[in-house]
């Protein structure tokens, strides 16, 4: 098989005219497909549906009726012990919130906006204040740094994580670099996941802001695709407390994959430093979180094995999904010389790269057949991906009949577009 790059002008153009032939009879079918968002499909959310059940006026509650008031504000115990295991930290640094880990994040840069962090000046106070966004990343992430008008520094990764000599210079050097983004297991949308080098290098920083903090959104370190091959991020915190730094890092997790979203349970762990100075906060802005719905996500999982077997189940519903488009992009772009993919063991995305200044272009021709993906350069801060190459596949939410007719969309618009680039040279 010829790649693209060795076929001539004539080659090309006849195979473009096959391909438009195909494509448009596909515009044709009037299809709606969509693999914008990495959203559990139903089936995954009815794994869950007789935890509903685990909360009943048959039962006797008078060893824990305080949960049915105000108050216990970091959380019910059973909840922080919970979080503690799937985190592998003390329950003495966790406190358990409502249902969402980005409302977690948002607040956090808040404070540190209105009343900064542990008696530092507040950040809305400062002339100017940058964060560190490891890219390709999660586009929430940003939209909240450009939702306070924060410069966001794009950082490059690499098979270990972000590139940590960047890291390291602006951290130790610029005063007004106040965060960093990170998903350190099954990285939205790249899949990879923080080598233990990676880590340590993360505890050791020397910040030149005091109130420099590590934002370590570890929101698939339960999701697995494979029981025999899994990544497993270290433990952030206790390098940290090793180093010398304990208070650095902001750790979030939440079930919202995992039991309902919308309506999980999240949680973040931290230093006893930092907890106690978000605890002053929060009892002003709360009198405590869900407690019943605490109590309904404990009773139901009981412990880590019980959830550990619970995403067993998850993940012989998305394995599949996974390996279909793998399988698709493998089968149809294999060999082409146009595009490279990544193959990831856990997490929801498979993260894109076709020739530069191909992206935009083949979203656009995909929505015009029928297929939403999520916007090309989505994973970089504004919006702006400088080469105009990255898109992110997210793979859980059509069925499976439709995820084939999305996926073997996607490569075929791919060859259209990447045909037109080569012949505009």
């Amino acid at each position: 098989m010829k790649t693209f790059g060795q076929m001539n002008r004539d080659e090309l153009i006849l195979l473009k005219s096959r391909l438009e032939k195909e494509y448009e009879d596909i515009q044709k079918q009037g299809l709606v497909l969509n693999m914008a968002r990495g959203k559990p499909d139903w089936n995954q959310v009815s794994l869950s549906m007789k935890m509903l059940d685990t909360l009943n006026s048959s039962q006797d509650y008078s060893d824990c009726k305080e949960y049915f008031n105000y108050g216990i504000l970091d959380g019910i115990d059973e909840a922080k012990t919970l979080f503690s295991e799937i985190l592998n930290v003390s329950t003495d640094n966790i406190i358990v919130y409502g249902n969402s880990s980005l409302n977690i994040m948002f607040d956090q840069i808040s404070r540190a906006f209105t009343h900064g962090y542990m008696g530092n000046k507040p950040w809305g106070q400062l002339e100017k204040v940058k964060f560190l966004c490891p890219v390709p990343g999660y586009d929430r992430h940003f939209a909240i740094t450009e939702y306070f008008h924060i410069e966001m520094i794009p950082i490059p990764f690499d098979n270990d994580g972000p590139n940590m000599d960047v890291v390291q210079q602006y951290v130790e050097s610029d005063e007004s670099v106040k965060g960093i983004w990170c998903v350190p297991q099954y990285s939205n949308p790249t899949g990879i996941t923080y080598s233990d080098k990676t880590v340590e290098r993360f505890a050791n920083l020397n910040p030149a802001a005091k109130d420099f903090r590590i934002f370590w959104d570890n929101a698939y370190i339960l999701h697995h695709l494979y029981n025999d091959k899994q990544d497993c991020v270290g433990d952030i915190l206790s390098a940290c407390e090793k180093a010398g730094h304990p208070d650095i890092v902001f750790e979030f997790c939440s079930t919202s994959k995992v039991s309902f979203p919308g309506a999980g349970v999240a949680a973040m762990a931290t230093s006893i430093n930092n907890k106690n100075d978000i605890l002053k906060h929060m009892n002003i802005q709360g009198i405590g979180f869900d407690k019943l719905n605490q109590l309904r996500h404990v009773q139901y999982y009981k412990d880590i094995n019980g959830l550990k077997l619970h995403m067993q189940k998850h993940a012989e519903l998305l394995r599949p999904k996974f390996e279909l488009v793998l399988d698709i992009l493998k089968k149809e772009l294999g060999g082409l010389d146009i595009a490279k993919w990544t193959q990831p063991l856990g997490g929801y995305f498979i993260a894109f790269d076709g020739l530069d200044g191909c992206a935009k272009q083949i979203v656009k021709k995909c929505k015009e057949a029928g297929a939403i993906l999520t916007a090309a350069g989505a994973p970089f801060p504004y919006g702006n991906d400088p080469r105009d190459s990255h898109i992110r596949i997210a793979p859980s939410y059509p069925e499976i009949e439709e995820l084939r007719q999305a996926a073997y969309l996607f490569t075929l618009c791919v060859k259209l577009v990447s045909i037109d680039k080569y012949l505009e040279k």
